[in-house]
């Protein structure tokens, strides 16, 4: 995340800030924004514009400048504003002193307004929202101009004037940019630059009653803070030519706005008003459920960010939408978690395993801490007569290609040595209750296949495992606007239960994240409380995914 850093991929956008400063536009200086609305929680689509955004300053040895872009506050929230500055540290970014609002800039805003009435760039319209439509035409009909769009200057100023005092009531009057109803690009119709809205703002109080339009807003924030570079998604392309035309009709600082293809990702949903409908109807626990692609549930779920930042940059920036599988991004998270993660053992459905011959057991064995990392050291793991294994391991008729647990097979017993089953109890219901056998130390040799993991019978300690998975299961839930994208909800994207670990577990603290060896990865919630940890799986050892 430095200039030393290893090379990066070379994409357009690279190239583009590349040959500005080599041809010594902006005299070679680059100023990048992170622009959030703070309407919700970020996401990782965002991440990638995060990634993007600061990513090009950084290697540029620029700025990036984090903008709530508050232009509308019935729907924003100083809850959300709080979440957006967390996120963008947790991922690994900051913004120094460049934290702005666009709030900040209403009153230039207003007085750029006015000089476009006055240029005769701007009229205020009294047509309905459904007039507005009629006059606007279709993308194949030219528009038709409003009854209020030669009204003079001086008339549309007073007009403004009495909206700006909360003198008109919401939607009665808005100001029009007054630019060209024939225009094959609707955004180019005379868009709206100001409404009413008589609702108090998150951060400027009760002092305004009109708001800009994001359209009129943007390119005057990004001039104020001289942004030169102004990345965007790619459905932002469309209003381009709107950006460039607020540039030149207010003659402010001509920041350049470049678009590249937004995230989407397989089994996910990226609408914030999607994830909202999720968290206000409550089919998950919040926006930081770790079934949200929320960075906030990321966090809870133990995904570190280094993995993101890593995703980010693999999938690259193009011109062009795509669907990039989830499964890259888990790879990423192993790949990150493999190097930083201690192992333990720990065992999500118990079935006792009795050892006949006690006397020939070591007191404890050893494993490692982390193999990738042999300063790390090595951890004691007590051993006795009696174990607990994975249900799974067990089979009393096994399937074909079944190399673990069954009767007169042998396994090996991870760090320890050789099991073999010589006898099984079963319940009255037919489910088997403990495997016995007899043990052979790790000197000796034993043919076997496969390699099972264990935990101490009386030394492992019970901790609670929240078992996440996928929380849609289609690769595209919201692929058909036909069908309510909660149709396609997994039903089991959530399963709790009673694990038995190794007893250093209970000293994780919220955050920690553990290899539990053959299983996957687990994070420990941040609502643990001392010495009872509740354990969140980030990802599983590979992709095991299947759709019934």
């Amino acid at each position: 995340m430095s200039e030393s850093s290893p090379a990066k991929t070379m994409h357009f956008i690279r190239e583009i800030i590349a040959e500005d400063r080599r041809s010594g536009k902006y005299d070679g200086k680059v100023v990048t924004r992170f622009p959030p609305e703070p309407n919700g929680y970020l996401h990782i689509g965002h991440a990638k514009a995060i990634c993007l955004d600061f990513g090009m300053a950084m290697e540029n040895g620029a700025t990036c400048h984090l903008r709530m872009d508050d232009t509308n506050p019935v729907k924003e929230d100083i809850e959300y504003t709080q979440a957006i500055q967390e996120d963008v540290r947790w991922l690994g970014f900051d913004w120094g002193e460049h934290f702005f609002y666009a709030s900040d800039y209403f009153d230039t805003m207003y007085e750029l307004a006015c000089t476009l009435i006055r240029d005769g760039n701007a009229y205020v319209c009294a047509l309905t929202a459904e007039q507005w439509k009629e006059y606007r035409g279709t993308p194949t009909e030219p528009g038709r101009e409003s009854p209020c769009r030669n009204r003079p200057p001086e008339e549309s100023l007073a007009l403004f004037e009495r909206m700006r005092k909360g003198e008109i009531p919401d939607g009665e009057l808005v100001l029009r940019a007054k630019i060209d109803m024939a225009s094959p690009n609707l955004h180019m119709r005379d868009p709206v630059l100001y409404r009413i809205l008589h609702a108090a703002h998150p951060h400027t109080g009760d002092k305004w009653c009109i708001y800009p339009m994001y359209d009129f807003a943007h390119p005057i924030e990004d001039a104020i803070e001289q942004v030169t570079h102004s990345l965007c998604t790619l459905e932002f392309e469309v209003h381009r030519p709107l950006y460039d035309w607020v540039i030149a009709a207010c003659k402010i600082f001509p920041s350049r706005q470049i678009e590249f293809a937004r995230l989407s990702l397989t089994y996910t949903v990226m609408s914030k008003r999607k994830l909202l409908e999720l968290v206000q109807g409550r089919y998950v626990n919040g926006w930081d459920d770790p079934r949200m692609p929320t960075l906030s549930g990321m966090r809870r779920r133990g995904i570190p960010p280094a993995a993101i930042r890593e995703f980010c940059e693999r999938i690259g920036v193009t011109k062009y939408d795509s669907l990039t599988d989830v499964a890259l991004l888990e790879h990423c998270v192993r790949d990150e978690l493999n190097h930083s993660a201690q192992r333990v053992m720990a065992v999500l459905e118990p079935l006792r395993l009795v050892i006949e011959n006690p006397e020939d057991l070591p007191a404890a064995v050893f494993g490692p801490v982390n193999p990738e990392n042999p300063e790390a050291g090595e951890r004691e793991i007590p051993f006795e007569a009696e174990l607990f294994i994975e249900r799974g391991d067990f089979e009393e008729v096994p399937p074909p290609k079944y190399f673990r647990l069954s009767p007169g097979a042998s396994v090996r017993l991870r760090y320890a040595g050789f099991f073999t089953c010589t006898r099984f109890d079963k319940e009255a219901d037919g489910r088997v209750s403990a495997v016995y056998g007899r043990f052979t130390p790790m000197t000796e040799k034993v043919k076997v296949k496969a390699t099972i993991h264990w935990v101490p019978a009386t030394a492992a300690k019970p901790v609670e495992v929240r078992l996440y998975d996928r929380l849609f299961s289609v690769p595209e839930p919201d692929g058909d606007k036909e069908v309510d994208f909660k149709t396609y909800l997994n039903p089991d994207s959530l399963k709790t239960v009673t694990a038995m670990a190794e007893s250093s577990l209970l000293e994780a603290l919220p955050g920690d994240v553990f290899q539990f060896e053959r299983l996957g990865y687990f994070a420990a919630d941040p609502d643990s409380m001392p010495g009872a940890p509740v354990f969140n799986r980030t990802v599983t050892l590979k992709d095991s995914w299947k759709v019934s």
